[in-house]
């Protein structure tokens, strides 16, 4: 049921993937991804949700310096931007999250880097997730890779397990130091994970808007931000918002093609 669910956030990123371009409404684009959620009959996780001010929107859309929880409105997406678009879903009760980092037009070769960069640290993490027994081997290697760019990992959001509510333990950060092991969790059949690298240009640390809900780089350098559902199975790594299905095998590396 979680692959239903992902399936669905999977076809609202890729009409989002289609409608991205300059003068585009970011408002525009949450109008047509809460037009599919009606359409498929699935509840979107991220209307309503509780805060100071309750979220008003079925998608988190962040341009440029904004990192996550951007609020659609008016503003009109300009060439050379970088545009996240993040989305949840809910079938019967499961749930699946996904996010991605788009260019708007053409963009400069920095920011292109740095898309390229997190969507690097999302594959890695997978690909670390089929061979590891510690989230912390996964983290760490994702904080390396950010830093070898000369890019910094976000600090203060991390991802999530999901399953029957958005948010469930255990807390899934994109780095590691020593005194995070008591935080620590074993990578074995029946995790399910929301990981999501947020990757800025600048320096790590962020704030939030006045809104309540838009989280920035303090440096007002450029973000990007991507994430799949991710289940540890036997088998391996099942990518559970992918497009098509998705495996990628444990250390058996037997072929888990029909399982």
């Amino acid at each position: 049921m979680m692959r239903v669910a992902g399936k669905i956030v999977a076809r609202a990123l890729d009409l989002c993937r289609e409608m991205v371009k300059p003068g585009v409404k970011t408002i525009d684009l949450d109008r047509a991804v809460e037009e599919l959620f009606v359409k498929e009959g699935a509840k979107s996780l991220f209307k309503g949700y509780p805060g100071r001010v309750p979220f008003p929107a079925v998608t988190c859309i962040s341009v440029n310096e904004q990192v996550v929880h951007g609020i659609p409105g008016s503003r009109a997406l300009a060439e050379g931007e970088i545009v996240k678009v993040d989305t949840a879903c809910s079938v019967e009760g499961w749930c699946a999250d996904a996010a991605v980092s788009l260019p708007v037009g053409e963009i400069s070769q920095e920011k292109s880097r740095l898309i390229r960069t997190g969507e690097e640290i999302l594959q890695l993490a997978m690909e670390s997730m089929a061979h590891s027994s510690w989230w912390s081997e996964v983290a760490q290697a994702m904080q390396a890779k950010a830093k070898l760019a000369g890019f910094s990992m976000v600090t203060q959001y991390v991802g999530h397990g999901i399953g029957r509510t958005m948010h469930e333990v255990p807390q899934v950060p994109n780095y590691w130091h020593n005194s995070m092991k008591k935080t620590d969790f074993r990578l074995e059949p029946g995790v399910v994970l929301a990981v999501e690298p947020m990757v800025n240009m600048g320096g790590h640390l962020c704030d939030t808007l006045r809104d309540h809900w838009t989280v920035v780089t303090r440096d007002g350098l450029p973000s990007v931000h991507v994430e799949h559902t991710v289940a540890v199975l036997e088998q391996g790594i099942y990518v559970i918002t992918a497009r098509e299905e998705t495996w990628i095998p444990g250390p058996g590396g037997k072929s888990l093609a029909g399982a």
